[in-house]
């Protein structure tokens, strides 16, 4: 679990980011999860925007999105979600320590 004072460090470094998937009518499925998940592999931080013509709210977007990818959700804004997962070959984001 990502303390505050990480979530804050996160969501400055997503502030930039433009968001690289869209869910829509379809909503959430396997295929998208599947390629979020090797987006984060590569990245570690990265937006989903949710369009106006998804069926699902966005809390629960969401909550299957880091479910599927196992990632840490670090925020939803609008209908922006900013996701973080830990990268085992890539790493660039350093975290702030835990105390």
């Amino acid at each position: 679990m990502l303390t505050g004072k990480q979530k804050r460090f996160l969501r400055s470094k997503a502030h930039h980011l433009n968001p690289i998937f869209q869910v829509g009518k379809g909503g959430v499925n396997e295929n998208m999860i599947g390629h979020i998940a090797d987006a984060l592999e590569a990245r570690e931080l990265l937006k989903v925007s949710i369009l106006q013509n998804c069926d699902e709210d966005r809390d629960t977007v969401a909550a299957r999105l880091t479910k599927g990818t196992k990632a840490e959700l670090v925020q939803v804004i609008g209908n922006t979600i900013v996701l973080y997962k830990e990268s085992r070959e890539n790493k660039q984001l350093m975290l702030p320590k835990v105390k």
